[in-house]
């Protein structure tokens, strides 16, 4: 089955050979290679590291993704990309060379809506304190992080969100104008 998804990427550690900007790039040359073919991709942007005080800006970029894989097969190949871009897993958003998310599926809600809507209602307090044992689409926070949405609205301003019934650009509109403001196109 074909199915268009969408791909945060995001790096704030240059490894030995490339800066942040540089990791999104070659990310998504093994994105196309692993995963599916890229449609449409966002500019690259800078944004300030979250929670604030974590570790340098970020280089952060969205995807959408012609595939043919099944969702845990996208799953398995974006964590072996970022295994290979040197990702470990040690603190929950921490510094990262290469930080893929997978944040929709079409119109997928997995595991189901209660579940999903039980993490999109979580507090930042409990966020940040808790991590969910499967995986979740959308993304429960993406309608919350103008790090991803200033960039997906550059690829899908129209994709709306299966459970708050929004697009992108009205999701983006919610949030607040200096995080928005924050979101900076890299030249």
């Amino acid at each position: 089955m074909r199915r268009n998804v969408l791909i945060a990427l995001g790096s704030n550690v240059t490894s030995l050979s490339s800066s942040p900007e540089q990791l999104l790039n070659e990310s998504m040359d093994e994105i196309s290679k692993s995963v599916g073919k890229i449609s449409l991709r966002s500019k690259n942007y800078r944004t300030p590291c979250f929670p604030a005080g974590a570790g340098p800006d970020f280089a952060n970029a969205v995807i959408r993704v012609e595939t043919e894989l099944d969702i845990p097969g996208i799953l398995e190949a974006l964590h072996r990309i970022e295994a290979d871009f040197g990702r470990v897993r040690t603190v929950r958003w921490g510094q990262r060379t290469l930080d893929l998310d997978l944040l929709a599926a079409d119109d997928v809600v997995c595991p189901d809506e209660a579940t999903l809507n039980q993490w999109i209602n979580l507090s930042l307090d409990r966020q940040m304190a808790e991590t969910p044992d499967q995986l979740l689409l959308p993304h429960p926070r993406l309608q919350d992080r103008a790090f991803v949405l200033v960039p997906m609205a550059d690829v899908a301003p129209d994709w709306k969100h299966p459970i708050l019934a929004k697009t992108v650009l009205e999701m983006l509109q919610d949030l607040p104008r200096d995080e928005i403001d924050q979101v900076v196109p890299i030249s």
